[in-house]
C-alpha cells in the first residue's frame, strides 16, 4: 500500500486536502535542481512510545488540542489515521522523497512525542523509546536520512542525559524541543544546563510549536495552528533573545520552523523598543536583531515573496528548505518553492541544500 500524498488536488476530499492547495500557484510539471536538496523539517512517529504513554496521556494538556473546537479535533483524529503509513513506513518515505526530488531528509518526532505533559518518570522512558526508534529508522538508510531526538525537558538534568545519548551513542544531529515547557519559557534559568550542553555538543536544536498556550481565541477555523503555531515560535524567540540566552551562548545552533514565526517579518520593532525603553533593553550589549540573525529558519512559509524576503534580510546561509511532511500544513513541493522565489543560482543552491549540509556536517 502506498500513501499518496504528493499531489491530491483532484481527490475531491474536503476534509483532508493533502498536497498543494492555494498558498501559491503550482506548475504542471515538477521542477528539479542539479544541486543537492535537503529537507530539514519532517516528522516520523514511533508507535511503541505512544502505546507506552497511553495510560498517562491527557491530550487536553496540549495547547493544540485544548484550544481547538470539535470540528478541528475530529479532522485531526481522521488525519492521524490517514498519516499512519506516512509517519512510520520507511519504503513509503523513500518513494515520497524521490517524488519530491529530495536527496536527504532530517526527521524529528511529531510534537506530541515531546512528552512534557507526561509525568517525568514516564517521559524519560518514552523519550528513550522515541530516540531508539528514530535511530533505528534512519540507520536503515543513512545515505538519505538523519534524525533529531526528543528530551524530557521538564526535568533538565534528565534532558541533558538524553541529549548526550542522542549526540553520542545514537549518532543524531540534535534534538527537537517545543516552544515552551508546560507554560515555562525555554529561556527560563531552569533550562540553562540544557542549552549549555547543546552548545557544548554542537547539537542542532529545532524549536517547534504545538499550539499557543493562551489560545482561547484560536479555537475556531483551525486558528490553533494557523495563528497559534507561528505565534508560539515568535514568543519563544523573543524570550531567547531578550533573556540573554543567545548572548551567553554565541555558538548555539537553533532552527526555528515555519520561517521563524512572525518575528523575522517584523524584526525592526524589537530593535526600536530595545533602544527606546530601559525596561526593554534587557542589558543586551547589541540590538536584538543581532541575535535573531544567529537563528536558522526553514522555508515553510508557502509564498515565494516571503521566502525571497527571508533570504534578502537574513541571508541564504541562514535559510534551509523544509516540508513539515506529512502534515496538512506541509509544503509538498519544496524544491519548486525555492526555485520560484527569484533567488540567484547560488542562493537557490544554498537554501535547497547547501546551508543544511554545512549545518549537519554532511559536506
Amino acid at each position: 500500500m502506498t500513501h499518496t500524498v504528493i499531489d491530491t488536488r483532484d481527490r475531491g476530499d474536503n476534509v483532508n486536502r493533502y498536497g498543494p492547495t492555494t498558498g501559491r500557484a503550482f506548475p504542471d510539471g515538477k521542477k528539479r535542481l542539479d544541486s543537492r536538496t535537503i529537507d530539514m523539517h519532517a516528522h516520523v512517529l514511533i508507535p511503541e512510545a505512544m502505546a507506552y504513554i497511553a495510560p498517562y496521556n491527557d491530550p487536553m494538556k496540549i495547547a493544540m488540542v485544548k484550544h481547538s473546537n470539535a470540528e478541528t479535533r475530529a479532522i485531526n483524529m481522521q488525519q492521524d489515521k490517514d498519516r499512519t503509513l506516512a509517519m512510520t513506513d520507511l519504503d513509503d518515505r523513500m518513494r515520497v522523497l524521490d517524488a519530491m526530488g529530495i536527496d536527504f531528509q532530517l526527521v524529528a518526532p511529531p510534537p506530541p512525542q515531546c512528552f512534557y505533559h507526561i509525568p517525568v518518570e514516564h517521559a524519560v522512558v518514552a523519550s528513550r523509546m522515541v530516540n531508539d526508534g528514530l535511530a533505528a529508522w534512519v540507520g536503515k538508510r543513512p545515505d538519505r536520512l538523519a534524525a533529531l531526538g526528543t528530551v524530557p525537558l521538564h526535568d533538565p538534568a534528565e534532558a541533558v542525559v538524553e541529549l548526550t545519548r542522542c549526540m553520542g551513542e545514537l549518532g543524531m544531529k540534535g534534538v527537537e524541543v517545543l516552544t515552551n515547557v508546560n507554560g515555562k519559557e525555554l529561556a527560563d534559568p531552569e533550562f540553562a544546563p540544557f542549552w549549555q550542553k547543546a552548545e557544548e555538543l554542537g547539537a542542532l536544536v529545532m524549536i517547534h510549536p504545538n499550539g499557543f498556550t493562551g489560545g482561547e481565541r484560536f479555537s475556531d477555523y483551525y486558528f490553533s495552528n494557523v495563528i497559534g503555531n507561528p505565534l508560539e515560535t515568535t514568543v519563544a524567540l523573543h524570550h531567547l533573545i531578550f533573556s540573554g540566552t543567545l548572548e551567553r551562548l554565541p555558538d548555539l545552533k537553533i532552527l526555528a520552523v515555519h520561517g521563524g514565526g512572525y518575528l523575522p517579518a517584523y524584526s525592526g520593532r524589537i530593535d526600536h523598543a530595545w533602544g527606546a525603553r530601559k525596561d526593554c533593553n534587557a542589558g543586551l550589549p547589541k540590538p536584538p536583531t543581532h541575535y535573531l540573525r544567529k537563528v536558522y529558519f526553514d522555508n515553510v512559509v508557502f509564498s515565494p515573496h516571503q521566502l525571497e524576503y527571508l533570504v534578502k534580510v537574513y541571508g541564504a546561509d541562514k535559510i534551509v528548505m523544509g516540508t513539515d511532511y506529512p502534515y496538512d500544513m506541509a509544503d509538498y513541493d519544496p524544491v519548486e518553492h525555492v526555485i520560484s522565489a527569484g533567488l540567484s543560482a547560488e542562493e537557490t543552491a544554498s537554501v535547497a541544500g547547501g546551508t543544511a549540509a554545512r549545518l549537519l556536517g554532511l559536506e
